[in-house]
Parts: structure tokens; sequence; C-alpha cells
């Protein structure tokens, strides 16, 4: 589990071995780093509370202050870590953006990641890609003079052809998420070739065939139903709801202030599914989605399948929950530009760990321990399970010691879960991660 692949970084001067001990320096810094943020998760980020002592608040901080060592050389390591785990797989790309230093006018920054998961199971993959983004004010007002390549909104589709490395990595199938923000006609007309689209509507587009897209789904007959268990949100709590399904091909035309340049395509063709509550509970605002998608829709099968897709874009919430207050803390840095960058960049690799955890608990997967762990962390999971077990078949780990799902049953026990009662979510389970950490310190001391 470690942050940064020490050859991603060219050395200095013609000296090669002096070179190699610079980069093999700067992953040593990197991975410890990685290993004390998690170890301190639930806790904030201090450098100086990070380190643990002076030496290891060094050590912090020239990692985080290495030119050479940028975020972006980070996420090329995570990424090919993900490339690895697709082979064969459908995933879904799921991309969304959250604030990490913005005031109340929307001024600061924010980062915008990229996440990978597998479409049939939900397991969690890894990254595919982050961005920064650094909004100044006084961009609003010229927003429709501006190129799209000018405009923060061309992040959705740099997030688009971050997921293509998917792809040509050998992924079966790639599907990229996102909710309203994505609805945005340019990032359908320049697709990636060999990833598909799929996003919530947000605009009442004109359609080439004549009259507007939403009056044009309202009129469509159902063609069946399904039950899905919503979850809980601002005001609204989790429930099961029944959504009344329809589905049809539309043509997208090209917005008016786009101009009748040769770049865009006149219309484009697309799927939508519209899927809609039936008999809401009494005071809750039904669920009404109406999904646009590349992917082609023929039956109502197609449509369950949609929306289990979009169903899936949750996912980067609770990733974005456990950097967040209930985890990483990750809004509260006050660093400098690079160093928040880096920072950031690695709160949020392992709250990709704490998600995987999340989505082996059950081992449906049945992924190794090295997708997220150490292998020489083994040993002392099989100590600290013994503790935790029970004399009853439900109070044992039911899963093989080399497997990512046995530490997922560990880390969930030491974090609270009493293995009765629900399953253990992400809070969880980085509490418990936590608590291996500190439990492993003492192990590693031993034979002192």
């Amino acid at each position: 589990m470690s942050l940064y692949r020490p050859d991603s970084v060219e050395g200095g001067g013609n000296d090669h071995d002096a070179g190699a001990v610079r980069r093999s320096a700067a992953g040593k810094r990197g991975a410890f780093f990685l290993q004390r943020l998690v170890a301190h998760g639930g806790r904030g980020i201090s450098v100086r509370a990070l380190g643990g002592d002076r030496a290891g608040e060094m050590r912090i901080t020239r990692f985080l202050h290495n030119p050479k060592v940028t975020a972006a050389a980070m996420m090329e390591t995570v990424l090919a870590r993900t490339c690895a785990r697709v082979c064969g797989r459908h995933v879904l790309a799921i991309q969304d953006s959250s604030a990490l230093q913005v005031d109340e006018r929307g001024i600061g920054v924010s980062l915008h990641p990229v996440l990978a998961v597998e479409a049939m199971t939900g397991t969690v993959l890894g990254l595919a890609g982050n961005q920064f983004l650094t909004r100044k004010g006084g961009a609003r007002a010229t927003r429709k003079e501006r190129d799209f390549a000018d405009k923060d909104s061309r992040r959705w589709l740099t997030g688009a052809e971050a997921a293509g490395r998917l792809a040509e990595a050998g992924a079966a199938c790639v599907t990229v998420v996102e909710d309203r923000e994505g609805d945005i006609y340019e990032c359908f007309a320049f697709k990636p070739a060999g990833v598909e689209k799929l996003v919530r509507a947000a605009q009442d587009r004109a359609l080439g065939e004549g009259g507007r897209l939403f009056a044009t789904a309202q009129a469509w007959p159902e063609a069946g139903r399904m039950t899905v268990e919503l979850p809980a949100a601002a005001g609204r709590k989790a429930r099961a709801c029944t959504l009344s399904l329809s589905f049809g091909a539309v043509s997208l035309k090209r917005p008016a202030s786009r101009g009748s340049g040769p770049s865009l395509p006149e219309a484009i063709p697309i799927a939508l599914v519209m899927a809609r509550e039936v008999a809401p509970p009494a005071g809750e605002e039904p669920a009404h989605w109406l999904l646009l998608t590349t992917h082609r829709v023929s039956d109502v099968a197609d449509c369950c399948r949609i929306v289990g897709f979009y169903r899936q874009r949750w996912t980067i919430e609770q990733l974005f929950r456990t950097m967040k207050t209930k985890g990483f803390a990750v809004e509260a840095l006050r660093q400098e530009e690079a160093p928040l960058e880096k920072l950031a960049t690695a709160a949020l690799i392992a709250a990709v760990t704490v998600m995987q955890l999340v989505a082996e608990r059950d081992g449906a997967a049945r992924r190794p321990l090295a997708d997220a762990l150490e292998e020489a962390d083994q040993p002392a999971l099989e100590a600290v399970c013994q503790s935790l077990e029970g004399k009853t078949a439900r109070q044992k780990n039911p899963h093989p010691p080399a497997s990512l799902a046995y530490a997922s049953w560990v880390f969930a026990r030491l974090g609270g879960w009493t293995g009765y009662y629900g399953k253990p979510g992400p809070i969880v389970m980085l509490r418990g991660l936590t608590q291996f950490h500190a439990i492993k310190h003492g192990w590693s001391l031993r034979d002192v």
C-alpha cells in the first residue's frame, strides 16, 4: 500500500546510483507517510501528529516538499495498481467534485476524483484519476465567452479520458457515471472511444426530432417496475421504493449557445431511462431520475441494469464522507498549495483503502489481502483475530486468513461492530483500521 513508485521520478545529474538512492528514499518516505496517515485516521491530519516524533515529522515534511514528488506522480502509481485489477471486468468510473478549501462564495480548492468500481458486485477497484480545481472568483461573468477547454466543466471530460486508461488496460467495458453536473453537451460529443457514459439529466434539452427532453419522457408509457433501496440522505430516511420505468431513444440537439461551428455535431443520439417512484411516503419527495446513456436500452432488463449502475454513484459519496469530518478531516487542512495537494491525495488514497475493505466485508469478490494491505500484516491480523473470536460460529471470522475479507472482519470488530446487527460501514472500518495500526506497532516491538 504505497503512495509513490520510486522509479517514477528521475534522478538528478549523471550519477545513476545517487539518483536511485534519492528515489528509494522518496519511496520509503511516501510509504511511511501513508502508513501513519491510516494509523491516525479519524483524528484529523497534522504533519506533526502524523510524524509521531521529530524524526517522523521531518520524514513527512521532506516528502511533501520534495519538488520531484508530485500529486500527479502519486496518482500514476495508484492508477497502475487499479489498471492491474480491471482486466475482463465491466468497470464503473464514478466521478464527482467535493470542496477541499472553499468559502461561502465557492472560491477555493476542490478535488475531482474518478473511482473505479466493478459494475456487477460493487467492488471498489481503486482510483482512476483525480484533479484539483482552483476557483479564484470573477470567472462566472465570462463563462459564456470562454471556450469549453478553459472552463471548470472541462473536468468531466478529463475524468472520462482518465477512465479511458482502464479500457486500454483490458477492462471489458468502462461506463463513466456522473450526477447532473456532468450533463454537458461537449462531454457527449467528445466522449473517448471505448468508454460509455451514464449521467443524470439536468438540462431540459431541445431534441433533434422536435420537442423537449422532459416532456417527451413524461409521455412515454410505463414499461415495467423495480424495487430498490434508497439510501439515507439529508432530511430523508433510508427506505425501499418501487420505481416505474420507461425508456426510449432521443436525439439531443446542439445548444444554440454553442454556435454552428464544425467541432460539435448538430445532434447526438442517446438512450433515455426514466425511473419515477410510485406512492412515496407522505411528506417525502419522490425519487425521480432521468438517466441519459450511450448504452443500448431495448427492454426493461436494460432499464434495471442502467438504474443499478446509476445507484452505485453513491459509492463516491461514501468516499467523500470517509475523507472528511467523519474520517480524515481533510477539509481542515491549511497547508500551502503544493503540500496541500499531496496531503489531500494521500488522504484520498487512504480513504479508498477503507472503501475497499467495506466493499469486501462479505468476501464476495474473493480478493487477496495484498489488494489493499501488506502481506506482512497477516501474522498480526491472525493474532488479533484470535483475540476477537468467540465460541459460536457466528462469532468466528468466516473468511480465509490471506483474504481481504478476513482483514475487513478484523477491522470491523475492532471498530465496534458486534457481528450481529447490520453491516459495518466506512467509519467503523476506519476506526478499526486505526486500532489495528496501533496494535501492529506493539506487535513490531515484541522481540525488542
